[in-house]
């Protein structure tokens, strides 16, 4: 079987010889290719080499059509990022500086069109062709709640979120609404089939029940109407989200959930799995390591995590392992451990 075999058979709970195992190498890409963050990120053809020779050399089932979370913003005219060799490339200027920013903002017409999606198209291209029969494409989209933070900075997003005009929130919220909206369609048609919703505001970790029942979810089920949920996982980044599987489950229609190494594994496993037959059989529960934590990590304490969670959510099947952001900082040879520690503990009778 493929990875991307084993994947839907996880989904499906279907025989397979082992759990589908993800491991999200983004910006380890331009160490991999001897390059600066810089020259990595500034073509679609060096990141879709960066995921394949990982890939191959790691064996992880998954690539990543992301380049950073950061990029999202530059549809909207930013074009100032920022670039550290020891992580994540950011933001380095916002396109909201003030509230009146807000009524100049625009969503493109066609993003498929702006020069923002350009190379993305060309790392999609190649991934689809070189693997995309083969292999899961990972997709990341902002979702609208928590776009704005990219456009103005969390303080400020905050602000406007607590305490501004509410016709002047919900003005931004849809823009990035419609933007999300068109970013899910052209990562579909690219051929990405893991849709990753990042969501931080879908928890209670952020917002209380009360502000995620009327504001979240609304918001949510705007964002994912027009196109449906199909390959689309629930993230909120690496908060705990427990407490609200039920509702995304029963009120979105996701089934498929990304769980903070935070939270309670087997609880969330035994939400997921009392709720599947509602969903025709068809879900997934992935057991995210803590991956700040393999900086530091002997390989025993490594293989002794995974043999954990592995033990935890392989009965009854609908399991993956899975990482979270993956920092540089990481040795190569714990990644190498937790890897082949996936492998032996995620195989399956």
């Amino acid at each position: 079987m493929t990875p991307l075999d084993i994947l839907v058979a996880a989904i499906n709970g279907t025989p397979a010889p082992r759990i589908p195992i993800f491991c999200n190498l983004l910006d380890q890409g331009a160490r991999e290719l001897g390059m600066s963050q810089r020259e990595y990120y500034r073509k679609g053809e060096h990141v879709a080499a960066g995921q394949l020779k990982m890939n191959r050399r790691f064996g992880h089932d998954n690539v990543w059509g992301l380049f950073y979370v950061g990029k999202e913003a530059e549809f909207f005219g930013c074009d100032n990022i920022l670039y550290a060799e020891d992580g994540s490339p950011n933001v380095g200027d916002y396109v909201i500086k003030s509230w009146d920013d807000i009524a100049k903002l625009q969503v493109p017409a066609d993003i498929t069109a702006h020069p923002a999606w350009a190379e993305t198209a060309t790392c999609l291209k190649i991934l689809r062709e070189e693997v995309g029969a083969t292999h899961p494409i990972c997709a990341y989209l902002t979702a609208s709640t928590s776009l704005p933070a990219l456009l103005m900075g969390m303080d400020k997003w905050m602000e406007l979120l607590m305490t501004g005009p509410a016709d002047l929130r919900d003005h931004l919220l849809d823009l990035c609404s419609q933007f999300f909206q068109q970013e899910v369609a052209a990562y579909r048609a690219a051929g990405a089939n893991v849709l990753v919703y990042s969501t931080p505001f879908g928890t209670h970790y952020f917002v209380g029940k009360k502000r995620f029942e009327s504001f979240s979810m609304p918001w949510m089920k705007r964002d994912l109407a027009p196109g449906g949920v199909g390959g689309i996982v629930y993230y909120c980044g690496m908060a705990p989200f427990n407490e609200v599987i039920p509702a995304v489950m029963d009120e979105l229609d996701i089934a498929i959930h990304y769980i903070s190494p935070l939270a309670d594994l087997a609880v969330a496993k035994s939400t997921i799995q009392n709720r599947l037959s509602q969903h025709g059989g068809k879900g997934l529960t992935c057991g995210v390591i803590d991956d700040i934590k393999l900086i530091h990590w002997t390989p025993e304490e490594t293989r002794a995590e995974v043999k954990r969670m592995c033990e935890i959510g392989k009965p009854g099947g609908h399991f993956l392992f899975g990482t979270g952001v993956m920092p540089m900082a990481i040795p190569e040879a714990n990644i190498k451990v937790m890897l082949d520690a996936a492998f032996e503990y995620g195989a399956l009778p």
